[in-house]
């Protein structure tokens, strides 16, 4: 009897533990199973050519892999930084995600281009294969193409400083 009295407010209890525990994690710092591993073999077409890349091409350098959208506003808010970082000579691959190759495009007559090139990937088997949530994510890869840092949301000068740059500093 004394249980069953009890028994909602013990719910109740552990319900707010969950809570409690849920608004202390940072929402950015999502897990990656690609950790540490080679970025996924993919082989899609670069946009506004008529060539194909695959994962071997952007071998040779440490360089960032954004994952972008035009249906993405936070993409339109970190484009500005990502301009600055290719104004200082970091490599950024941008991955176009799930999007309409011409208006990729013209994001980038409109915005400019902050990447070395752009692969669309308008299925999103590639981003399914990179452990993509959404847009905008960018990853660190380095000169071997293996995955060591990634980012979910806007990048910006203090991601960049805090989260980004030390791996640029460590090749």
């Amino acid at each position: 009897m004394l249980l069953k009295r009890f028994l909602p407010l013990g719910a109740f209890l552990i319900l707010v533990l969950l809570l409690v525990r849920g608004l202390t994690l940072d929402p950015t710092e999502l897990p990656s199973a690609r950790l540490g591993k080679n970025i996924p073999s993919f082989n899609l077409p670069v946009l506004d050519t008529t060539d194909m890349r695959s994962a071997e091409g952007w071998l040779g350098n440490p360089a960032l892999i954004n994952v972008w959208a035009t249906w993405c506003f936070s993409c339109r808010v970190e484009h500005p930084y990502l301009l600055e970082l290719a104004e200082q000579g970091i490599t950024i691959y941008g991955l176009n995600y799930k999007d309409e190759p011409a208006k990729a495009s013209q994001w980038l007559v409109d915005l400019g281009n902050p990447y070395s090139e752009t692969v669309v990937d308008q299925n999103g088997e590639f981003g399914l294969d990179l452990g993509v949530y959404g847009a905008p994510e960018t990853y660190v890869i380095d000169a071997k193409g293996v995955i060591r840092h990634r980012h979910v949301g806007v990048v910006d000068e203090q991601v960049w400083r805090e989260q980004l740059q030390p791996f640029f500093e460590a090749e």
